[in-house]
């Protein structure tokens, strides 16, 4: 189904959401960055901007309680935390890169173990997509077939419109009833064009032909040359939106405490440090080579798509600038 807003009433329609106490996210400036946050009002979206962080944390947050538990006497109680605490959301402004990022997500938390924490915010989320009408040269979505106004992950899809607006594409049954609820606010199409859209200069990549590559090349002298400027650091993990390794730990005494979920990164030298002390992946070379194995073979291998959509962050917050689009394209012409 398609309609279309003007900018006044989005921005009413957005003000309609949250006075009816519903919890609205999308891009805001926070200090001086860019990031996904709850809206206070509709002049607090910020649409001209990719921000730094990705929206995956609205799904799997950087820290979270799963339990908490307490000695009575000679017991232990045990607390568990209730999906009831997560709201209702409405996610506004996601960029193609970022909503994509959300169904391979759902493929890793929904696979051999059913993650309710992920499940029940995602159940409990709408997604609002926002086409590019700009990039940088960082942006290579192209490159690793989506694009700029790819509706994948979204659940609404908005293009702007020449002279002001959005076209509204619905992508999904929660999409639709979006349209239905809101629909004073929306109108048919009248024809007017739609922006011209954001051209990332990387060259589509032969996916296929990396993959090739990788399936026969775990051990090669060029991971030493492509990982030599890796610190490890994880930057590049924590603002990925498809990375999604985590750790689990108590925290707390003997006493009480909480059992907790938090990001963690393969580009750690902790990530594979075993109790015997022994690190299957001692060397940074090794732990970059598991970054670029898990995003372009493994993740292919178990679900027939890549983990990686092509948002540039990790290209960007990179300390020692390693660009993974560079990384690809030598890679590619080793297949």
């Amino acid at each position: 189904m398609q309609k279309q807003i003007t900018e006044a009433n989005f921005r009413l329609l957005l003000d309609s959401l949250l006075f009816k106490g519903q919890r609205v996210v999308g891009p805001r400036r926070s200090g001086g960055t860019v990031l996904y946050e709850p809206l206070a009002s509709a002049s607090d979206l910020v649409t001209d901007e990719l921000p730094r962080r990705s929206v995956k944390e609205a799904f799997f947050p950087v820290c979270e309680d799963l339990l908490e538990y307490r000695k009575e006497g000679q017991q232990v109680a045990l607390s568990d935390v209730t999906a009831e605490r997560f709201p209702e959301t409405v996610l506004i402004g996601v960029r193609p890169c970022d909503a994509a990022a959300v169904p391979v997500l759902d493929a890793v938390f929904s696979w051999d173990y059913k993650d309710q924490f992920f499940l029940e915010r995602r159940a409990r989320t709408t997604i609002i997509g926002l086409a590019c009408t700009s990039s940088d040269d960082a942006c290579f979505c192209s490159a690793v077939g989506l694009s700029p106004a790819d509706p994948k992950g979204a659940d609404l899809m908005l293009t702007p419109l020449v002279g002001g607006g959005f076209l509204v594409e619905s992508q999904s049954e929660k999409g639709e009833a979006f349209l239905e609820t809101w629909r004073d606010r929306f109108a048919e199409p009248d024809g007017t064009q739609t922006q011209a859209l954001a051209t990332p200069a990387t060259q589509p990549f032969d996916l296929k032909r990396i993959k090739a590559w990788l399936d026969d090349h775990f051990e090669d002298a060029a991971w030493d040359s492509i990982a030599t400027r890796c610190v490890g650091c994880g930057a590049c993990a924590f603002v990925c939106p498809a990375c999604h390794c985590f750790d689990i730990v108590d925290e707390g005494s003997e006493k009480g405490g909480k059992r907790r979920k938090f990001w963690d990164a393969c580009g750690f030298w902790k990530f594979t440090h075993h109790a015997s002390g022994h690190n299957p992946r001692d060397l940074q070379p090794k732990r970059y080579r598991n970054r670029i194995m898990h995003k372009f073979k493994y993740y292919d291998d178990k679900f027939g798509q890549t983990l990686c959509t092509g948002c540039g962050r990790c290209i960007r917050v990179c300390p020692v600038g390693i660009d993974i689009a560079g990384v690809l394209e030598e890679i590619q012409e080793k297949g």
